[in-house]
């Protein structure tokens, strides 16, 4: 009797511990949600500047994006929320890819979402270092140059190079697709959303997420031509990608275009952290 109960409880407290954990892990998937929807708006609305002339020299990239939040009021502490936020995100991939096990989780997804842990924590490390008074240091296109140079130097350094501008053009290439087959739906909670905001919600994941998957591939074909080419100089950050843009036949309009896009995938971020099955 006594051993009984003394199973029962001991259960109970194992589920209450795996509630707790489910939930922690819940919360701190949508914080991370948040703080990416912050980034893409902001880089968004950077980008829209530019397009229309009026960007000056601020950057269309998260350096840019930590400088606008920077200049507001109480922009201290929002940046430390974001570090939480980005914090959080790479806590709940990095339990995706170890707790998370089935026949629906297979190897490659565990993988994939240890890959984008590890993104999200050096996105907090560097977001820390700004809001802590480190400064921006180089820009994303110096830091993406630099990077390209220093792999060239090595032995192989141009296949090198080169693959990862293939995987990048791959990685844009998925996001876009899966984007206009509106595959994220199956992510969401759409159960609980009329419909109205559903069609609203699958209109900001169509065209916030085709627009991600431009601007990866575009960053992609710079790193491969600049492999080809054996030239660092080639290779370009987000900034300069956006850029390049308005030197196509559609002039600034196509850099408009994919400006609003990276604000809907920003406030789909945001319904994201609504309405995500975590």
């Amino acid at each position: 009797m006594t051993s009984s109960n003394t199973q029962g409880r001991g259960r109970a407290v194992k589920s209450a511990a795996r509630a707790t954990q489910n939930e922690t892990l819940t919360a701190a998937g949508r914080a991370g949600f948040v703080a990416r929807g912050v980034v893409y708006v902001l880089i968004g609305a950077l980008a829209l500047r530019i397009a229309l002339s009026r960007g000056g020299g601020e950057s269309a990239d998260r350096q840019g994006a930590l400088a606008q939040v920077a200049e507001q009021p109480f922009g201290k502490m929002m940046l430390w929320a974001m570090v939480v936020g980005f914090a959080s995100m790479a806590l709940w991939r990095g339990s995706r890819a170890v707790l998370t096990r089935g026949p629906r989780r297979k190897a490659g997804s565990r993988a994939l979402d240890g890959g984008r842990a590890v993104f999200y924590a050096f996105v907090c490390w560097t977001t820390a270092v700004y809001a802590a008074g480190g400064g921006q240091g180089s820009s994303g296109n110096a830091q993406s140059q630099d990077g390209t140079a220093s792999v060239l130097k090595l032995s192989y350094g141009q296949v090198l190079v080169g693959a990862a501008g293939c995987l990048l053009i791959g990685i844009g290439g998925v996001l876009a697709v899966r984007a206009a087959l509106r595959r994220f739906l199956k992510q969401l909670d759409t159960a609980t959303m009329n419909h109205r905001t559903k069609q609203v919600v699958t209109a900001l994941g169509v065209g916030g997420g085709m627009a991600r998957g431009v601007v990866f591939a575009a960053a992609g074909i710079f790193i491969l031509v600049a492999a080809v080419r054996f030239d660092p100089d080639e290779a370009k950050g987000v900034d300069a990608t956006l850029r390049s843009f308005t030197q196509t036949p559609a002039g600034p309009w196509l850099l408009v275009a994919v400006a609003i896009g990276l604000i809907l995938f920003g406030v789909f971020s945001f319904a994201s952290a609504r309405w995500r099955r975590l």
